[in-house]
């Protein structure tokens, strides 16, 4: 069995900051950690074991990206100079730009011309220390395309050493074809294409937008309500651009999370808090698209809200594929502590995928770490530009 000696653990559980323990060592067992503590401490039927010290460094879990894009085709770097120009998102796409330029692209696209666009990005972030990534549809707004994405994203975990979790986001904009009639979208093509997508077996759980330029509450509600029909769990865009209700109603079908959230209040955090509903703050969005309402992060706190963070990376309003830009960006425009940052992409993300197995070093959970050449777990968010990571574990593969 795997034996880890001579390691800061920062195990995200506990009391302490960072849950950290300055001179550790971690047994894994069949792909999990069996055993984790001080050096010290170790049992006497490991003591004996073939031990891999890793010199001091700093071992976390292995990060998460619980929101990206992955899949998609084109590129939108002419919207990156407009918005440069002056304009904004909403009128980048009433203009027929941003998500209905990518869909386009995204319906040319093969099967494997999109697995193959979305590898670079992965790459991106397994080489900064990510082991689970989820990756939404949206792009397709057709049933054929819309599936299309969701085998291509699941295909990414037969190319590469990580977890794939799915996200079906028919409901992301209305297509040209559909202008003007988004409730027949989401009747004629949205629920159809969820329900083929989970009879072949695609998803793990389905997202919307809600937004003026996407979908009302009462559209989402029926994209939800066919969800649970099927016994999948939800998320939303919720309260990017405005506040349109997306977070209470996110809450009141106990969403997995609300990401953006930019427009959440005070109302909502409470609504979210009574639900166990994360919210996912994505810093490369706010960035890219030179927002200014910050999400209500005092609030969530306040509530005890679970806060995630995320790269939402896509073509067009987070082309990011840095979880370790993202920590920084999240605690230099957010205020978010390093702390709340590094929990942010660990255990939290984690929560907002609903997976208990991983997130935290603790007995029983997977054996997925990442293994930094670091002094202080804040170093991971204070640094810009700056990759320290030594290694990946991934479960308990040394």
């Amino acid at each position: 069995m795997p034996l880890l000696t001579g390691a800061r653990l920062a195990t995200m559980t506990g009391p302490d900051r960072y849950g950290l323990i300055p001179d550790g060592a971690v047994a894994i067992e069949a792909g999990r950690i069996a055993w984790i503590g001080p050096r010290e401490a170790l049992p006497e039927a490991w003591r004996a074991e073939p031990a891999t010290d890793l010199g001091g460094r700093l071992v976390t879990p292995a990060l998460i990206d619980c929101h990206t894009h992955l899949v998609a085709g084109g590129h939108r770097a002419r919207e990156f100079e407009m918005r440069l120009e002056g304009a904004s998102y909403e009128e980048i796409a009433r203009a027929g730009g941003g998500i209905l330029s990518t869909v386009e692209a995204t319906r040319a696209a093969s099967e494997e011309a999109l697995i193959a666009a979305a590898l670079p990005r992965l790459d991106a972030l397994i080489a900064e220390g990510a082991v689970t990534v989820e990756v939404k549809s949206g792009y397709g707004l057709d049933i054929d395309t819309e599936l299309r994405m969701l085998r291509a994203a699941r295909a990414l975990a037969d190319r590469r050493d990580v977890t794939v979790r799915t996200s079906f986001l028919g409901a992301h904009a209305v297509p040209p074809d559909y202008r003007g009639r988004p409730d027949a979208y989401i009747d004629e093509v949205a629920i159809p294409a969820l329900r083929a997508a989970q009879d072949a077996g695609l998803v793990d759980a389905v997202d919307g937008f809600c937004e003026g330029i996407a979908f009302d509450t009462a559209q989402i509600g029926r994209v939800f309500d066919a969800a649970r029909a099927l016994g999948l769990p939800v998320k939303l865009h919720a309260e990017q651009l405005s506040h349109m209700g997306g977070t209470a109603l996110a809450a009141r079908y106990g969403a997995l999370s609300a990401d953006h959230v930019e427009y959440a209040t005070e109302e909502d955090a409470r609504a979210m808090a009574g639900a166990g509903t994360v919210a996912v703050l994505l810093p490369g969005a706010f960035y890219t698209l030179r927002e200014t309402q910050a999400p209500p992060v005092a609030a969530f706190r306040r509530h005890g809200v679970p806060m995630a963070l995320a790269t939402d990376c896509n073509p067009g309003s987070s082309p990011l594929t840095s979880l370790l830009l993202t920590m920084n960006m999240a605690c230099t425009f957010f205020r978010l502590t390093p702390e709340e940052a590094l929990a942010g992409v660990t255990k939290q993300a984690a929560r907002a995928l609903g997976l208990s197995d991983r997130g935290t070093l603790a007995e029983g959970q997977r054996a997925d770490l990442a293994v930094w050449d670091v002094e202080e777990p804040a170093e991971l968010a204070y640094r810009i530009g700056f990759n320290p990571l030594h290694r990946r574990i991934v479960g308990g593969r040394l």
